[in-house]
């Protein structure tokens, strides 16, 4: 590893790892995958510290104004799912995001976000909820010095002004302090399936997907590399479109994260070491995330299991079309803002036993 990658301008530790070099569809993190592997015994921490320290990092400093940190323990991280995006006038050609996170410059409109969660980490460690904002969220983006601009669909925010205008806006949004930023790779996510050995999804009812020209017929189906992203990038076909692949891509992690736990993954080193580096090598974080702490975060939370992991979805009240925006989703601002300061005040578990509709359905009826 050269200095240049140990080092930015501003005198800040990044590190690098494959990014995104030949794929252009976004696709959901799963930051909570890697930190569930906790259920390893200590004697994994040396395999554990020496891949989160492969993770490349960048600087948060620009961003002013942010929400209070948490005063708790509790931890709350935004999970991007980043594409590959399109080559722009004034960027480097080739340049690839580990690039972009340091340049002087954010490459605006060459890498886009659709796939953006909340992720809570209680403070007791006992529970986790995972909230997806819809890509099509219309409200105020902030640049990445935390400065307002203009009002639009909350996924323009990375595409225009990368991680942290994407931090300042979503902070603004719920008034929730991020605590960290992880963003995921399409490629990683098609590596980290075939890695664990695909991962098992029941389809409760056929139907077909006309934009990517795919049957999916009703059963179980064990979906890994190409036809896992298929799963979760599907929309055309189901009755609520964009939110049924929200759906989708929550019930995907969920049965990820039970594979990842299996005996079968944690007792096989061959199989956890490959796990781990799929998705170490495909992992941007910010700088103030250091190995040390990501090792000991997944290490408390080794006896965390897929029963403890709530998956949510930001409340709506309306869609609707907008001139010069298209498509656009208004968020329920009374329950909303309920939701963002149960995470706020670590109370999640208050508002999921309140709004038990809003939880993400059972394996089997996801369709």
């Amino acid at each position: 590893m050269t200095d240049r990658f140990r080092r930015p301008a501003r005198g800040r530790r990044i590190r690098r790892l494959s990014f995104l070099e030949r794929h252009r569809r976004p696709i959901r993190a799963s930051l909570v995958a890697v930190i569930s592997l906790a259920v390893l015994s200590t004697g994994f921490a040396v395999l554990l510290n020496s891949k989160f320290s492969n993770i490349l990092q960048f600087s948060t400093d620009d961003i002013k104004n942010r929400p209070d940190p948490d005063k708790g323990r509790a931890l709350n991280v935004l999970v991007l799912g980043v594409d590959k995006g399109q080559k722009v006038t004034g960027s480097t050609p080739g340049m690839r995001l580990s690039e972009a996170v340091r340049a002087k410059t954010w490459p605006s409109g060459r890498y886009r976000s659709d796939t953006l969660m909340l992720v809570h980490i209680a403070a007791n460690r006992k529970h986790v909820y995972l909230v997806s904002i819809p890509r099509d969220t219309y409200t105020t983006l902030y640049d990445n010095t935390g400065t307002p601009q203009n009002k639009a669909k909350i996924n323009a925010a990375f595409a225009e002004w990368g991680p942290n205008g994407t931090i300042a806006t979503v902070e603004h949004l719920t008034n929730v302090r991020m605590k960290h930023l992880a963003l995921i790779n399409f490629n990683g996510f098609k590596d980290i399936t075939r890695a664990v050995g695909g991962v098992p999804i029941y389809i409760p009812t056929a139907f077909y997907d006309p934009s990517q020209k795919v049957q999916w017929d009703a059963g179980w189906q064990n979906l890994e590399g190409k036809r896992a992203l298929q799963y979760v990038r599907t929309r055309y076909g189901l009755p609520r479109s964009d939110f049924d692949r929200i759906a989708r891509q929550q019930n995907f992690m969920r049965a990820l994260m039970k594979k990842l736990l299996s005996k079968g993954t944690t007792r096989n080193p061959l199989k956890l070491t490959r796990t781990l580096t799929a998705m170490t090598e495909n992992v941007v974080v910010d700088e103030d995330w250091d190995p040390a702490d990501m090792r000991a975060l997944a290490l408390s939370l080794r006896n965390t299991g897929t029963e403890d992991v709530t998956f949510l979805t930001a409340p709506v009240s309306d869609t609707k079309s907008v001139d010069g925006v298209g498509s656009i989703v208004d968020l329920d601002t009374t329950k909303s803002t309920e939701l963002f300061t149960a995470m706020s005040e670590d109370k999640m578990d208050d508002y999921a036993e309140k709004y038990p509709d809003d939880v993400l359905k059972s394996a089997k009826e996801v369709n």
